[in-house]
């Protein structure tokens, strides 16, 4: 499978400016909300119509504004999981199911019935999409677009509106259900836990253009960038003055930091992820914060430090006992292997 995609819309003063190509199976899309993850989506389905650009699925052209190529949603084959799933309230599950099919009567009730047993819908047949469940009527609505076999399915949000346990499982249960679909599917979330799990390639997404984009376990190592570096996750920042390649002052913590790796010429920030720090208690020495608490915050699973300057360390259970025993450390070592250079 193979998607390109290169628009640009103007909402306002907003400007969404998007441009991607890729071969991979699962793509996920990060961002806060009110980048344009979902005005990206929409487009793709044919809802919205961009400026400019143009959008090509497996060497089919779906749109492109040159040349005035603007297919309907309908002729796109483009399948779209809206966040409250938009099951018709009135039709049954196998009518909802049927609502996109094409051929004769019989082959329409041989699809439906195949996607009934395929998401596991035996028995809810009669039903009507207020009888369901949240997980049921999420496999509802993937069973109407499974049923069509589109060559991309876009899911906008699924789980946004889910408690934390129900979105775990049906995490789970999309992943497996996905499992044998061969087309593109494409997820947009702005909860990065999510996108880890579900996607092989990554874009970031920052007010309406592209801040990095990558195979998503590399982004999360080294994601070169401090918005995507803030967007998976990264809770410390520090502006650097570079003195040599292996040397910079990390302005913003108070501290010289020297690296065994090449710090980038283009390196304007230090990142570093909040459960990182490594505790030391005795004196202080090479690449070490000391420690000054400011404030603290009890989690189920982890404890919270705020230090001064402006640091977060997170330590999570398995190493609480060892901060209960000893006390509270004088310093905290900055791992070099772990430091993020960034643009």
């Amino acid at each position: 499978m193979s998607i390109k995609v290169q628009i640009q819309k103007k909402l306002g003063s907003f400007l969404l400016d998007i441009s991607f190509q890729s071969e991979s199976r699962r793509i996920g899309i990060l961002g806060a909300s009110g980048c344009g993850k979902s005005m990206t989506l929409k487009s793709i389905a044919g809802i919205e119509t961009p400026d400019h650009g143009s959008i090509v699925v497996e060497g089919r052209t779906l749109f492109d504004r040159d040349l005035k190529i603007n297919l309907k949603p309908q002729k796109r084959n483009v399948g779209y999981l809206f966040q409250n799933y938009a099951l018709f309230p009135t039709m049954t599950v196998e009518r909802n199911i049927a609502a996109g099919l094409r051929g004769s009567r019989r082959e329409k009730e041989t699809r439906v019935y195949e996607m009934v047993k395929k998401f596991q819908l035996e028995g809810l047949e009669k039903r009507l999409p207020g009888q369901l469940s949240g997980g049921q009527q999420q496999r509802v609505a993937l069973a109407r677009i499974m049923a069509y076999e589109p060559d991309v399915i876009l899911l906008d949000e699924p789980f946004s509106a889910l408690d934390m346990y129900l979105k775990d499982r049906l995490q789970q249960e999309l992943m497996e259900m996905l499992a044998d679909y061969k087309g593109t599917v494409i997820m947009v979330s702005h909860n990065r836990d999510e996108l880890y799990r579900f996607s092989e390639e990554l874009l970031v997404v920052d007010e309406g253009h592209i801040a990095a984009a990558g195979e998503t376990k590399e982004l999360f190592r080294n994601p070169v960038s401090r918005e995507a570096a803030r967007l998976t996750g990264c809770k410390n920042f520090s502006r650097i003055r570079r003195i040599d390649e292996h040397t910079a002052e990390a302005a913003d913590w108070g501290v010289t930091l020297h690296t065994t790796r090449k710090i980038p010429e283009d390196t304007q920030w230090f990142g570093y992820r909040a459960h990182d720090f490594v505790p030391v208690w005795g004196s202080g020495g090479e690449n070490m914060l000391r420690f000054d608490l400011e404030s603290s915050a009890l989690l189920p699973f982890e404890r919270n430090y705020y230090l001064s300057p402006n640091i977060c360390w997170f330590v999570q259970r398995e190493k609480i006992e060892e901060l209960d025993e000893r006390g509270m450390p004088d310093y905290l070592l900055i791992r070099e292997d772990k430091i993020l250079f960034l643009k």
